[in-house]
């Protein structure tokens, strides 16, 4: 297994994504609590402690961080839309504490329909640039993405964009978008069907899988990802029994989430992958359950391929300015 924890470090940002499903609040997280909430990850046997946000490069106590983590025998990594990662000296810095792991969000292949997500003109520019710099530097780099409505129809595009001009990046996240908080719900317009993105879904995941890369997909379910559901987040969790921690900035405090199973609509009970699919995240609030349908495939090869896959597990990371 590969429980992972998570850590808010600050609850603001620099960009103003329309998909952010992270209310932003004025909490920062101090050192004192945060040495607190990394005893908590390493007594609990973690692997590692990923570093979200809001923007977590823009806490000022990263590297400190990072060494108190890497004392506790606990990986590092870091999710974020890499604007400040576009300067070199604070990669060099945050590779001189040992942070070697990042989750980078770029959200199009098109830079114009980036920057309209993010609200920030060149975004899609400087995440371009900080993934160069991290990769040049011989640090591991994901790329981190979320469906919306103005990039479910050109997936594949980006995962073009990782194998032709992003070489260094060898894993991707792609999230499903979550409507039920922050900008994503009230920006209702960004709300795709989810027979919009099933197409170019299919045609990215077949791209990265031919190139050699690996995936993850959260949010999503099983009747829409079919041969690649080994790939899915919340099946590799439900059937490997892991869990997750995260330490927000908010009222909600500590969450520790052992079920990774969302609604289900009555013609799930059919599909033979009933038992290892989450189902629909936001089923009625946003997503329609009249679009789920059962499939007829074998589960326990399913499993048997996600049991024996090597080394470490690089799923479950949340996507929106972290997690929420």
């Amino acid at each position: 297994m590969a429980n992972l924890g998570y850590m808010q470090l600050v609850r603001h940002c620099n960009q103003y994504c329309r998909i952010c499903s992270n209310p932003e609040t004025p909490y920062v997280l101090d050192l004192e609590t945060a040495r607190r909430e990394l005893d908590d990850f390493a007594e609990r046997g973690y692997q590692g402690v990923i570093l979200t946000g809001g923007e977590p490069s823009l806490s000022a106590i990263v590297p400190q961080i990072v060494r108190d983590a890497i004392d506790r025998g606990l990986s590092v990594r870091m999710i974020t839309n890499g604007s400040r990662l576009a300067d070199g000296a604070l990669a060099d810095e945050y590779l001189a504490a040992g942070l070697r792991h990042y989750h980078v969000s770029l959200y199009s292949s098109r830079a114009q329909v980036h920057d309209a997500i993010t609200c920030v003109k060149g975004s899609h520019a400087l995440a371009c640039q900080a993934i160069g710099n991290l990769c040049g530097r011989g640090a591991v780099v994901n790329l981190n993405t979320v469906i919306n409505r103005l990039n479910c129809d050109h997936l594949d595009e980006l995962a073009r964009l990782v194998i032709e001009r992003l070489g260094g990046v060898r894993h991707v996240v792609i999230n499903n978008l979550d409507p039920s908080m922050g900008r994503a719900e009230t920006n209702r317009e960004m709300l795709h069907r989810l027979e919009d993105m099933e197409v170019s879904l299919h045609r990215a995941l077949t791209l990265l899988q031919a190139s050699g890369r690996t995936f993850r997909v959260e949010r999503v379910p099983l009747c829409y990802m079919a041969e690649f559901a080994h790939a899915s987040t919340e099946t590799r969790k439900i059937v490997k029994q892991e869990e997750r921690t995260i330490h927000f900035l908010d009222e909600k405090g500590t969450v520790r989430q052992t079920s990774f199973r969302h609604a289900k609509a009555e013609v799930c009970g059919a599909c033979t992958l009933d038992a290892i699919c989450a189902g629909l995240f936001e089923m009625g609030h946003g997503y329609d359950a009249g679009e789920l349908s059962p499939l007829f495939v074998d589960r326990e090869a399913i499993e048997r391929r996600i049991r024996s896959a090597p080394g470490e597990d690089s799923s479950g990371i949340a996507g929106q300015a972290g997690v929420h």
